[in-house]
């Protein structure tokens, strides 16, 4: 049976004449002196012309020249770009403007500014003859300076644009788990934006090659030193203008060459276009046999140990209790025993990644007096500190196998490469893919890259583990398949973890003390229970599905803070701050307005009906109460004929009520 595959078709709107008339003519007058050489091309005496010895001796030359060029470019020219793309300094714009010129300066006018500035009367030239024996002018050296001075401008801002388009979590991941600055741009930062490097380099080179200008005026013209191929041109247009069109020709289409191989990779491409295809389909998240909490009873196997003893990280002497305080933007003091799992929660803003990004040393927003065991790491840098960072979607480096990924922190702890294989590999069959060891992060599941993630930073030997959001961006299956791999690991940890979460199940399956953030300040830092009971935050409360409504006590009730009153059973003295909590499963839905018992009635209309399971969650807004969620059985909505729009009466007992001061 054939299938028919059909192609959605975008509708085409018309190209304005006023703007068609004008381009087309911008292409002819680009297009025209192109059309001009090779019509004037003596094509049959080609041949000879390039391979005259005067042609030749040019063109080795140029070659020399402009390789030596590219190679100052990319040893002046990448760190340069690394400084404008990744550090703010006084003076950044100027730099930049100084990059620039350049490409916007008349060439004879930059030959005219070498002299004054390398020449033998220039500023640098008398010490650099007198000290060195160097003289540039009129020298192979000379054309090398002018090259460099024209062309490599073109290697610093594309490799800029690409560095400034690659996000920095996978250079700062690199950095907690060990590497240092110069490994981290060596091993993540180069091969990432290799694509822009390379789009750069090749400008570069043929912008040195084609250079004639700031040459003729600072090194001169001497056949065999300085006369590369364009002086060659300009010098055969006076004796031999079909050699001067051949050897024009030639620069053309190497010229041509360049771009259309770049294919328009020189506007700037971000280092990461190209990696955010679909990850393929997971169906092998299932833990393999034998996985899971009863295999984890004998410890994670390691490099250090035989299968089932724990690897070096996890070591009964080395338990690592935590202590910070936070200052800044953040206000915190943490305390916590080795081995304890603390979830952070709180709503956007609350300051949760700033409090991670402060214990790694990574923000100037807030600062972190940290304390790991007996070591005050305060004052070291990231990649010092021993605290392993695993963002939410893993940063994964995307040249690296999951194995060498694994094995990155290792390296960088100046583990032999061997051991360090061992180990990264023993990580992965614990977290159930060792299988996809040599698999790219690209050719792995949502499930599989968070499990290489987790396996790299538990590797790392870690005094400290953040988790921001590690399991948000996978499916329910996968979530709870990984959950469960989590606990079992953050069962034998010997540090701290810490996870940001907006997932109540995460908070309370995953830790053991809940850390309740707001506009950086702790609201509650309790057990799971506790927090499940008496939640001392809106957000939290409605997190875990529950209704909260701040107020203020008064007598025999709770005066709303968006209007309205609330009758409880619980007293509390006058003015106190508190959040009333009620769950959904208290609120009792009417078509008319119940009488009986109930204190707390309220006319409304229902706004949005969900499924929560075997059970449906109804949103019901009032102009007498906040917006309130009820739950019931599908057979209650059914039999009271619930839709958007119609109007209800709901209802409260006062006993329902929980108070939380706040």
């Amino acid at each position: 049976m054939r299938s028919i595959r059909t192609r959605a078709r975008t509708p085409r709107t018309g190209t304005p004449v006023a703007l068609a008339v004008p381009a087309l003519i911008a292409i002819a007058f680009l297009l025209m002196p192109l059309i001009g050489i090779l019509a004037r091309t003596s094509w049959g005496e080609l041949g000879t012309h390039l391979t005259s010895p005067e042609v030749t001796q040019a063109l080795r030359l140029s070659l020399l020249v402009s390789f030596w060029a590219l190679g100052l470019s990319l040893l002046l020219g990448v760190p340069l770009a690394w400084l404008l793309a990744r550090v703010d300094f006084p003076g950044k714009t100027l730099v930049r403007s100084l990059v620039l010129l350049p490409m916007v300066l008349p060439p004879t006018v930059g030959g005219v500014a070498l002299l004054l500035g390398f020449g033998r009367r220039g500023l640098l030239g008398p010490w650099l003859e007198n000290t060195f024996g160097i003289v540039l002018p009129f020298h192979t050296s000379g054309a090398v300076v002018a090259a460099t001075f024209v062309a490599m401008p073109f290697l610093i801002i594309s490799l800029e644009g690409t560095l400034a388009g690659l996000r920095p979590r996978y250079e700062e991941t690199a950095a907690s788990l060990g590497a240092s600055p110069v490994r981290v741009f060596c091993t993540v930062t180069l091969p990432m934006v290799a694509p822009g490097l390379a789009a750069g380099a090749a400008l570069t080179w043929a912008r040195a090659l084609g250079e004639f200008g700031a040459t003729i005026t600072f090194a001169g013209n001497l056949p065999g030193t300085t006369q590369t191929l364009p002086l060659q041109v300009y010098l055969l247009l006076q004796d031999s203008p079909e050699a001067a069109t051949s050897v024009s020709l030639l620069l053309l289409v190497i010229a041509m060459a360049v771009l259309l191989a770049l294919r328009g990779r020189w506007t700037g491409a971000t280092a990461e276009r190209g990696r955010t295809s679909a990850r393929p389909v997971d169906d092998t998240d299932q833990p393999p046999p034998g996985f899971g909490p009863a295999g984890a009873e004998g410890g994670v196997p390691g490099a250090h140990g035989a299968a089932g003893g724990a690897p070096k990280s996890l070591a009964p002497q080395e338990r690592w209790p935590l202590h910070a305080v936070v200052t800044g933007f953040n206000e915190q003091t943490i305390d916590a025993e080795p081995g304890t799992t603390i979830a952070v929660v709180g709503p956007n803003g609350a300051g949760k990644t700033t409090l991670l990004r402060a214990l790694l040393g990574l923000t100037p927003r807030a600062h972190a007096e940290l304390r790991l065991g007996d070591v005050d790491v305060s004052p070291l840098p990231p990649h010092r500190r021993g605290v392993a960072w695993v963002p939410q979607d893993g940063a994964l480096f995307p040249h690296l196998s999951a194995l060498t990924n694994t094995a990155y922190g290792l390296r960088s702890h100046r583990v032999p490469r061997a051991e360090a294989r061992r180990e990264a590999a023993q990580w992965l069959e614990r977290l159930g893919v060792g299988h996809l060891a040599a698999r790219k992060p690209s050719q792995l599941s949502g499930g599989q890259a968070q499990r290489v993630a987790l396996a790299r930073a538990l590797a790392a030997r870690p005094r400290l583990l953040l988790l921001d959001e590690p399991l948000a961006a996978l499916d329910q299956t996968t979530r709870a398949h990984v959950r469960h791999t989590l606990r079992t690991h953050l069962s034998g940890f010997g540090g701290v973890c810490l996870i940001v979460t907006h997932d109540p199940v995460e908070a309370v399956s995953l830790a053991d003390r809940v850390l309740v953030l707001d506009e950086g300040r702790t609201l509650q830092d309790a057990p799971p229970a506790d927090v499940t009971l008496h939640p001392r935050s809106p957000w939290v409360a409605r997190m875990l599905g529950r209704n909260a409504w701040p107020g203020t006590a008064s007598a025999g009730g709770l005066d709303l803070t968006g209007g309205g009153r609330l009758v409880v059973a619980e007293e509390l003295d006058e003015g106190a701050r508190a959040l009333a909590i009620i769950t959904p499963e208290a609120v009792s839905v009417h078509r008319d307005r119940p009488s009986g018992s109930p204190r707390n009635v309220w006319p409304g209309t229902v706004r949005e009906i969900t499924s929560a399971g075997s059970r449906l969650r109804i949103l019901i807004t009032s102009a007498e109460a906040p917006d309130l969620v009820a739950e019931i059985t599908p057979q209650a909505a059914l039999e009271l004929g619930l839709a958007d729009g119609v109007p209800v009466w709901t209802s409260v007992k006062a006993t329902e009520i929980t108070l939380v001061e706040v």
